[in-house]
């Protein structure tokens, strides 16, 4: 007791007493704050019990699939239009009703034009400064200067680049008849999509299926590797729960030194040779160079750090989102060989001379069309959407019988893409694969805002068309010269890796090529 009493009367005691004291506190008003902020408002809210907390954790600990998660959230309240809830600590919206949607991602967009942060640009420049990060003036003049790179027009002077890309792609598939017995699309259709950023964002020419190892592409997996697996899940869920603690603990983010370098040594070089030899390039690297050089009003002048991060998420979109979107494809054409048939034949019939796919033809494919909506309903890009609350709003009665209820600023609106995708309200036996959901005939009978893949509004992804348009381009040349078939490795239905927050099936993509007689 004596040591006890002498320890608390010295001021290192009294420190470390009041040290506990409060951190006590603080866990006690956090979990006041958790457990108390939507039922102090009066407001439908997902409460806290064993159930919703065990459904969480399943996740964390890789019990279940995000998708799970996400349905079981969206069902909770089945005939409400939101309801209140937390997304690790922070008070959090749940959005069901499309309306709702509509006002949030379009017209009250005042409200909500910035996306939840968890990386800090300080300590992760090529991360925090990519336009997905940005935030306020600063997004909207980057948003500004990209948008000229994805203009139809500029998607068909790109073309040939990704056509080139394409062709040389599956020509070596051609060439190597043993590595389509079996293969795993991801692993392949990365190396396209590897090509097809090098070419069409950094202006150089890369060949990742006969040089395997090259720089670009073993950066992309560098980089993937850190966004998956539990570690990079409990990295993401630690940084927005104690930003300020991560910050100290020396978590910066999720980009290597070495990586960050990369780019910027990429960069920088082609900016150089370009201004040196007078090179111009309608390509994104061209638009940044001449916001950089543009006088205006802008508070904030561009630089080579502001550069680098556009031209990033450009490749790190292109190498996993868009890759994986190819895979969901071929495995849905694989496992449909009715559909994979009948897109062939489009194909066929849009031919221009010399078995050439011309931009204006790949315009024509219709059923293309069909076959990629609805590859993006059932397997969209994200799981969740989310947009920041910056002022407070107010938002009509959950339901009847609730009153209407004033979100505050900094609070998360959550939109669950994925489950709107497949609430068969919307979309009737949802599980199934059926491009007619998106023909002439039926695609006005799409409940607006109920389809998201891409998002919506002045925040949808900005490269949109750019991953359509190579994704078709591949579909096309891959079906002119393979028939693409199941093997004993493929699964369906897919079963979603639990490891991962987006879309990915456990064991990989695996389907087999046999060539078409000629």
């Amino acid at each position: 007791m004596e040591l006890f009493s002498s320890l608390f009367s010295s001021p290192f005691g009294l420190f470390l007493t009041t040290l506990v004291i409060i951190g006590v506190l603080k866990i006690v008003a956090v979990v006041r704050r958790v457990y108390f902020y939507w039922r102090s408002k009066d407001v439908l809210y997902l409460p806290n019990t064993l159930r919703s907390f065990i459904t969480g954790w399943n996740v964390f600990l890789r019990r279940i699939p995000f998708t799970d998660y996400c349905l079981f959230m969206y069902n909770y309240f089945p005939d409400a239009k939101y309801y209140g809830t937390m997304d690790t600590g922070t008070p959090a919206v749940f959005l069901r009703d499309p309306e709702l949607i509509k006002d949030v991602m379009v017209k009250d967009f005042d409200y909500f034009h910035d996306h939840r942060s968890f990386v800090d640009e300080r300590l992760d420049p090529i991360f925090g400064k990519n336009i997905f990060a940005l935030r306020g003036d600063r997004w909207r003049e980057m948003r500004n200067t990209l948008s000229p790179s994805f203009t139809a027009n500029k998607m068909k002077i790109m073309f040939d680049l990704i056509s080139k890309c394409s062709s040389e792609f599956v020509n070596y598939l051609v060439d190597h008849p043993e590595l389509c017995v079996s293969i795993e699309t991801k692993q392949i259709f990365r190396r396209y999509t590897t090509d097809v950023i090098a070419t069409a964002a950094f202006g150089i020419s890369v060949n990742s299926m006969k040089d395997q190892n090259n720089e670009f592409y073993m950066r992309g997996i560098e980089i993937n590797k850190s966004f998956s697996g539990v570690l990079a899940m409990f990295k993401i869920v630690f940084m927005l729960s104690f930003p300020r603690f991560a910050k100290l603990l020396g978590m910066t983010g999720f980009v290597s030194p070495s990586t960050s370098e990369f780019f910027k040594r990429i960069v920088g070089e082609t900016i150089r040779t370009r201004e040196e030899q007078g090179i111009v390039r309608p390509d994104m690297i061209h638009l940044l160079m001449q916001a950089r050089n543009k006088d205006g009003s802008s508070n904030h002048k561009m630089t080579l750090d502001d550069i680098v991060p556009q031209c990033f998420g450009f490749f790190l979109a292109g190498f996993d989102t868009t890759s994986t979107l190819m895979c969901f494809v071929a495995h849905e054409l694989a496992v449909n060989r009715d559909i994979q048939d009948r897109l062939y034949e489009e194909v066929k019939q849009h031919l221009a001379e010399g078995n050439e796919i011309s931009y204006e033809s790949l315009s024509k494919m219709t059923y293309m069309d069909m076959v990629l909506s609805e590859t993006l309903r059932k397997y969209p890009p994200v799981v969740f959407n989310d947009r920041l609350c910056t002022k407070n709003y107010e938002l009509p009665p959950a339901q009847p019988g609730y009153k209407s209820v004033i979100v505050e600023s900094n609070s998360v609106m959550m939109i669950p893409v994925y489950a709107l995708h497949h609430d068969p309200k919307y979309y009737p036996n949802p599980n199934k694969f059926d491009p007619e959901r998106f023909s002439e005939e039926n695609k006005d009978n799409i409940v607006p805002y109920t389809y998201l893949p891409f998002g919506h509004g002045p925040r949808k992804c900005i490269g949109n068309r750019f991953a359509l348009m190579e994704t078709k381009i591949l579909m096309a040349n891959l079906l002119q010269k393979f028939i693409l078939k199941r093997t004993e490795k493929t699964v369906e239905p897919v079963v979603f890796d639990k490891s991962d927050f987006n879309l990915q099936p456990e064991g990989g993509f695996w389907i087999a090529l046999e060539k078409r007689e000629t």
